[in-house]
């Protein structure tokens, strides 16, 4: 891989050019990440609205009809529904672990079978979900396991 950067004072915002012979998994996982980048989330906080990057965010829950940002120190309550939060991040690394939950795959530092085909998952800030039946298969179809 050949890696070229050209900067120009005139520009006005970044862009991107990838060139190759055909589009492989490793070029998508690039595009997934630079995405992911530019991507913002909103969330409310102690009765403010904070803009998240959506790389920061390690999971997503619902609890009580309401859905959650969780991030390495914070939770932050968002409008939006999981729906459409699983489209909105589906190509930026997010996964459906479960009936109310996605999870930032950037951020899972291990895993471990559990009993009942369910899988253990440790994050980044050492909190730990269980991955259902349901999806596990998907799971590690997408992690290639």
């Amino acid at each position: 891989m050949k890696i070229k950067i050209n900067t120009d004072n005139a520009a006005e915002e970044i862009e991107i050019s990838i060139t190759c012979r055909s589009l492989t998994p490793d070029i998508e996982k690039i595009i997934a990440m630079l995405r992911m980048m530019d991507l913002k989330l909103t969330g409310t906080r102690d009765g403010e609205t904070w803009l998240l990057d959506a790389a920061e965010v390690l999971y997503i829950d619902t609890a009580d009809k309401k859905t959650f940002f969780y991030t390495q120190s914070d939770v932050y309550e968002t409008s939006l529904h999981l729906y459409e939060l699983e489209e909105q991040l589906s190509e930026c690394g997010f996964l459906r672990i479960g009936k109310s939950c996605i999870v930032n795959l950037k951020h899972i530092v291990s895993l471990k079978a559990e009993f009942d085909r369910k899988i253990g998952v440790t994050l980044s800030n050492g909190e730990r979900l269980v991955i259902s039946r349901q999806y596990a298969e998907s799971f590690k179809k997408k992690l290639g396991v």
